[in-house]
């Protein structure tokens, strides 16, 4: 062999080894909205952990806490032209795309983990559907804790709301906030504190876990736990990205996705009650709502429900339909 053909089969071989080294390992973000002791992200980084060991390291996960690589409400949008190949976020902020994204923030429609499980399985062909479309993949969902109101006075009814500065998330909470008179500031999980801290909010509605992470103790004194929908989180792949994947490691990325599923909710199901504890005993107030109260948000949960299915349309009320004859 020349020293010509030598040094090209050499440069050639090179070029393969390099090119295996590079395919060797593969690099994905996965971008949150919340902190890193949150079980969000504490099921996402052992979702990472399980692809990891199943495919042998070839494919690491790393996890972006804290809005740190987007903003919430940037998530979607990042996995979708694939700047992030993975992303998780809290679901209901899509709503205003599509209404089927906030079935599960209709208050007072699934108030327990059993019928939250249900709604999700009612809703998931849809969701799958219209995420698909967009080149997207649902890979799992988890649910928070029940929400209920953060206040920093008593609320003994409906009309106790009027004036409060109100923070809204999504669709849902914005119009609860119109309809008891408060006044709706649109503030996401990670800039909370901070809205807390300088009034710019003085209540809202969310998770005991929510309330823990913002400390929530340092500015409000009250808890409500009137449970008023089980919003979830759900965590999505860029379907270029998932193919690109030869099979192995597509198979453990989705198996290791169903065991996040099943562990994410059973990790909300065990910490409901003891974020509640823990705000508790930082000085809150954590109670039932009175009747009175909690008579005020059924009727307005009846009208919520009502505004929803006529923005939903038939697609709507057939999952609803569909919820409701499993229960």
């Amino acid at each position: 062999m020349s020293y010509r053909m030598r040094t090209l089969t050499l440069a050639g071989a090179a070029l393969a080894l390099a090119m295996t080294q590079a395919s060797a390992q593969t690099k994905w973000n996965l971008p949150s909205a919340y902190p890193q002791d949150n079980p969000h992200v504490e099921n996402l980084n052992l979702f990472a952990k399980d692809v990891a060991e199943a495919t042998g390291g070839k494919l690491q996960i790393a996890v972006h806490p804290g809005a740190s690589l987007f903003k919430g409400p940037e998530i979607k949008r990042a996995v979708a032209t694939g700047q992030a190949q993975t992303g998780e976020i809290l679901i209901s902020i899509l709503e205003n795309e599509n209404p089927i994204f906030g079935i599960d923030v209709v208050p007072f429609l699934a108030t327990s983990f059993p019928e939250a499980k249900k709604l999700w399985i009612a809703s998931k062909p849809l969701i799958e559907q219209k995420l698909g479309a967009q080149g997207m993949q649902v890979l799992f969902t988890v649910p928070w804790g029940p929400q209920g109101i953060y206040a920093k006075k008593d609320i003994n009814s409906i009309d106790d709301m009027k004036g409060l500065k109100w923070r809204a998330y999504n669709v849902g909470t914005a119009r609860i906030g119109e309809m008891v008179g408060a006044q709706a500031v649109t503030v996401q999980a990670a800039e909370l504190p901070q809205a807390l801290a300088t009034g710019v909010v003085n209540s809202f509605m969310s998770s005991g876990a929510t309330g823990y992470d913002s400390k929530v103790w340092e500015t409000l004194t009250h808890f409500y736990d009137t449970r008023a929908w089980i919003p979830r989180n759900v965590t999505f792949i860029n379907k270029a990205a998932l193919d690109s994947l030869d099979k192995p490691a597509r198979e453990a990325v989705l198996k290791a996705a169903a065991v996040a599923e099943e562990r994410g909710w059973k990790m909300w199901e065990n910490k409901t009650e003891w974020y509640h504890d823990e705000i508790k005993k930082k000085g809150m107030k954590v109670q039932k709502p009175s009747p009175e109260l909690a008579a005020g948000f059924r009727k307005i949960g009846d009208q919520l429900t009502v505004d929803w299915l006529k923005r939903a349309g038939a697609e709507g009320q057939a999952v609803v339909d569909a919820y409701k004859k499993s229960l």
